[in-house]
């Protein structure tokens, strides 16, 4: 698909509006949106339950759900969770942390952290755990291993790191991550909630024993998902239901599932199937629809960064350039709050946000913490001319 077949996809995009707030959450292709109105027409709120045949149904939709998330972290269906949001079971998973740890030992959180990725973590010093911060280093704020390296030791226990900051766009060697916590015997907590939509996760190459991401970032519904390194399953004791066996992820999955937006995450996956040029879903068409996606976005993104680094009166903050990093770009403009500007940008028909995004630790280091920045973010279907009208109207 060109890129007009794929805009065309998107209802969204029919209002004329330039949007470019998709790091805050992405917009559904049509084929989503019918599968969750097709659900709730068919089945309303029927739960998934296996004596008569609508709550079989329902309930092969959670599986197929979990089998294509599966292929999605490149996988398998049995480490999968499928919960309200990254946060959500980032949480949970603290719960399960908490009983493992104590005084003595220690958790590394990386400088570029979104709070989903950092509070359930720092709750742990409730329970004597020291939490010690991977900090970026200024001005750009990107992350040098040697300085990860100087505060592992034998007491770590964990490492949490994003793929991406959600904020500034700079990626992280996640196999050298995972590699560096596995010397000591700590485990490493992934987010990969910002380059998910950009690029897609893949758990055997990063070498992660969690990782987590956000469908709604991902063209899909406001749904999250979690993956579990099989071996340490069994070992894990988050809170669930008594008649779940131990080891069981999908105990974690705390009361009714959202069929419909699960059926909705169905039909996005269909979209990257067709994106992918395949007649059926399997990794390898997720890899081409990726393929695809950063073939597109490339010049888009570059536009987007070199276009504002080019204005005089624009700060941009993190790398200039585009080595290791995504489409997601934070400013300001001089003599003009960040809220004041997406404000004005908004009533040209040019969206974006403002704030800190949950973003503290990154933030706070910059001195932008609370007041934040603006920020403009991209996705596959956004065009050149969008970019245009962006700095058109910041010139």
């Amino acid at each position: 698909m060109n890129l007009t077949q794929i805009r065309a996809q998107f209802p969204s995009l029919a209002t004329g509006r330039a949007y470019l707030d998709n790091a805050a959450g992405s917009l559904l292709p049509q084929r989503a949106i019918d599968a969750v109105t097709a659900h709730l027409t068919r089945y309303g709120a029927t739960n998934g339950l296996p004596g008569h045949q609508p709550g079989r149904e329902v309930l092969n939709v959670k599986h197929q759900a979990r089998e294509a998330t599966a292929l999605f972290f490149n996988g398998q269906p049995e480490d999968v969770v499928l919960g309200p949001s990254a946060t959500a079971l980032a949480f949970r998973m603290a719960t399960a942390f908490t009983r493992l740890w104590g005084p003595g030992d220690e958790v590394i959180v990386s400088g570029l952290e979104h709070e989903a990725n950092a509070s359930p973590w720092r709750d742990l010093q409730r329970s004597g755990v020291t939490v010690k911060v991977w900090h970026a280093r200024t001005p750009h704020l990107r992350p040098h291993l040697e300085d990860l390296q100087a505060l592992l030791s034998p007491q770590t226990r964990l490492v949490a790191v994003t793929t991406a900051s959600n904020v500034l766009g700079g990626l992280v060697d996640i196999p050298a991550v995972t590699a560096m916590a596995r010397s000591v015997g700590a485990w490493t907590f992934v987010d990969a909630v910002q380059s998910a939509p950009h690029e897609f996760p893949d758990v055997q190459a990063w070498g992660a024993d969690f990782v987590t991401f956000s469908m709604y970032k991902v063209f899909g519904p406001h749904l999250g998902a979690l993956w579990v390194r099989p071996e340490l399953r069994a070992g894990l004791p988050w809170p669930k239901l008594t008649f779940f066996p131990e080891g069981d992820v999908h105990g974690m999955e705390h009361g009714s599932a959202p069929f419909e937006l699960l059926a909705g995450w169905l039909g996005t996956l269909d979209y990257l199937r067709e994106l992918g040029g395949a007649s059926t879903l399997n990794r390898e068409a997720l890899k081409a629809a990726d393929a695809c996606i950063r073939e597109l976005e490339k010049p888009v993104a570059e536009h987007l960064l070199h276009g504002l680094v080019a204005l005089p009166h624009i700060t941009v903050y993190g790398a200039q350039d585009m080595q290791d990093r995504i489409g997601t770009v934070a400013f300001r403009v001089d003599g003009e709050t960040p809220e004041h500007t997406a404000a004005r940008l908004s009533e040209q028909g040019i969206d974006l946000s403002a704030g800190h995004f949950y973003a503290v630790q990154p933030l706070t280091d910059l001195g932008l913490y609370p007041q934040g920045v603006a920020r403009a973010s991209i996705a596959h279907y956004t065009s050149m001319g969008e970019i245009d009208r962006l700095l058109q109207a910041l010139r």
